[in-house]
Order: structure tokens, then C-alpha cells, then sequence
């Protein structure tokens, strides 16, 4: 933990031509808002956009970042150094082109962490800094980089993974929660929330968290004979969301219409309306400070207990802890908000 007297960490964000804009300044963003609520008379954080042979880049989106430095001009004393995501060319580029591997092989072992955002696990990868570890990539690029490294432990669902000192993030703006939770591990807990409530962020979302929700993935998968129910579901979890109420709503039997939902949305009904319960109980534990017997009757649970219990079952914790981590701390909302 750093303290008042403490020298700024360096931080060295690589760039490259073809890389996903926000995977560079989401993080730079991040250790910014850290320098504004650092209590120290430093800043906490010194950083630096650098790239393989300096100058300009440009992203994937066409937004031009001027006057990156070098890889050679970074200074020795870097404490974090962190690999931005691209599109799959920018990656073959760099991979092929350029003595960024070759760097980071000499540079990583004496740097204290060694991060990636989206696809730039990739770039770790390739240099073997990922051998026999588990990492985490964009949803869509997990698999081929499966296929490529097959001694790295890919995770799928995590929109992180900590493996000192070597440090991964999933898709695009999970990079910012990878990179809050470095603040937090430097500068505390108040400095972090500090910078999470100014980029309207989740405090401390686990690395554990799926990168994709139950309402994007069945939304989907839904045929246009069950999308209207999938989306009825999601818009509004309560009053009878039995299987014979959601057969007769389809005019479908009850075996008929459970077959067919598993096999399009890969789970049963009962199991989805669950889940559908919970995430509309996380949206209201995050943003308002109702009493929990509210929630539960407002997410379509029968009971305060049942909302514990199925709540405890699927995320993990209770619905208490769940509101710690990522509850507001606002006024609380009306009866109709």
C-alpha cells in the first residue's frame, strides 16, 4: 500500500496501430481520477502511452493518439505495464512486425505486473508470459486462443484473472474493472470507490462475474415464437411465470414448450425465470436502498426467503453482501421508483 510520502508508480500503456481505443484510454482514465483522490502530496500514478516504435497510432475506429513513446525511451523504473487489445490485424501485425515480444520477454520479469486488456492477452501469449496460467480474453476470441496456446487455462466467464504478476482482462470495458481493482490493491479502498462513483463504475465487481448477462444470451438464441416471452420475462420477472401459464401463453403443451425452450435458450424455464429474478434483484440492491422484503416482492420472489435462497444459490452471497459490494450510497428511492 502506498502512503503520502510514496513516489508515483510508473504506469507504461502499449499501444499499437489497430487497437480497440477504449482498451488504451479506459485505463489511462482509471489511474488518472486515482492521481485527483490520492491523498498523497505525489501523485500516485505516472503514466505513460508508448507503443512499438513510438509517434502516432491509430485505432481500429480511426481515432489517432499522438506522441506515444518508444518502447526504447520507457524508463527502467516501471512498476505496471499494460497491453491494450486491437483488431486481428493490428495483433498480427505486432506479433509479426515489430520486437514487442521481444521486449516484453527481456522487460517483464522486472517489472512488479504485467497486464492485458481484451485481446492484448494475445501479445502476453505470444511472448509466453501466459504458459501453464489462467487468463481471461474477449468472449468472441476465447476460444481460438484456446486453440493456439493450448497450455494456457483460458477462462471463459471471468472478466478478469489475477495471477501475479501476470494479469488479464475480457472484453473492451473490463479492463477498467481490472484496473480499479489494481487502484484498490495501491491506494485502498476509498481511493478506489473515489474514481468508481466519478466513471459511474462497480465497486469492486469480481473478477468472477460473467462477461455477458442471461437477458444478451437468450435474447439471442430466442426463435420468433419464444422471443416475445424471453423478452416479457426479462422486461417484467413477476406474477405467474409457471410452466403451464407459459405453455397456455404459447399455446404450446407443457412438454412441448419446455423441449423446445431448453433446446433454444439451453436451459429450463423454471431455471431462466430464476435467474431473471436475480438479475432484476441485483438492479434494485445496486440502486436503491428499499428494504430487502421489498426487492424480493418487486423481483418476483414468493418470499424474502426465497429471494435468499435462490439469490445465495445462483450469485454466490447473500443479497446483503451482494448490496456492500455494489449497492448506492444515494437517497433512497420512492415507492414507485
Amino acid at each position: 500500500m502506498r502512503t503520502s510520502t510514496s513516489a508515483p508508480l510508473t504506469i507504461a500503456l502499449i499501444g499499437f496501430d489497430g487497437i480497440q481505443s477504449l482498451d488504451l484510454i479506459g485505463p489511462m482514465e482509471v489511474f488518472s481520477k486515482a492521481n485527483t483522490h490520492c491523498p498523497a502530496t505525489a501523485p500516485a500514478y505516472r503514466v505513460l502511452l508508448a507503443s512499438p516504435h513510438g509517434g502516432d497510432i491509430v485505432s481500429n475506429a480511426g481515432l489517432r493518439v499522438a506522441g506515444t513513446l518508444p518502447l526504447t525511451a520507457l524508463p527502467e523504473s516501471l512498476d505496471t505495464l499494460i497491453i491494450a487489445g486491437g483488431s486481428e490485424e493490428g495483433l498480427r501485425r505486432v506479433a509479426a512486425e515489430t520486437d514487442l515480444l521481444a521486449w516484453l520477454q527481456e522487460r517483464a520479469p522486472r517489472v512488479r505486473r504485467v497486464a492485458s486488456v481484451c485481446t492484448g492477452a494475445f501479445v502476453l501469449a505470444a511472448a509466453g508470459l501466459l504458459r501453464g496460467r489462467r487468463a481471461a480474453t474477449h468472449w468472441s476470441a476465447c476460444d481460438t486462443l484456446q486453440q493456439m496456446w493450448p497450455d494456457i487455462q483460458v477462462d471463459h466467464g471471468a472478466i478478469y484473472t489475477a495471477e501475479p504478476p501476470y494479469y488479464t482482462s475480457a472484453g473492451v470495458t473490463t479492463g477498467l474493472d481490472l484496473c480499479l481493482a489494481l487502484v484498490e490493491a495501491d491506494c485502498g479502498p476509498h481511493v478506489a470507490l473515489g474514481v468508481a462513483r466519478d466513471l459511474v463504475l462497480f465497486m469492486r465487481r469480481p473478477g468472477s462475474q460473467a462477461q455477458f448477462s442471461t437477458a444478451l444470451r437468450a435474447q439471442a438464441a430466442a426463435s420468433s415464437r419464444l422471443s416475445p416471452l424471453v423478452a416479457a420475462i426479462l422486461d417484467d420477472p413477476t406474477g405467474d411465470l409457471s410452466v403451464p401459464a407459459m405453455a397456455a401463453r404459447l399455446g404450446m403443451s407443457e412438454r412441448t414448450f419446455v423441449r423446445r425452450f431448453r433446446e433454444e435458450i439451453g436451459e429450463t424455464p423454471a431455471r431462466f425465470v430464476k435467474q431473471a429474478r436475480v438479475d432484476r434483484a441485483k438492479t434494485l440492491l445496486e440502486t436503491s436502498r428499499w428494504p430487502l422484503a421489498r426487492i424480493a416482492e418487486r423481483s418476483g420472489f414468493s418470499s424474502l426467503d426465497s429471494l435468499h435462497r435462490v439469490f445465495l444459490k445462483l450469485v454466490g452471497v447473500t443479497p446483503t453482501t451482494y448490496r456492500s459490494h455494489f449497492g448506492t450510497r444515494g437517497p433512497a428511492f420512492d415507492e414507485e421508483g
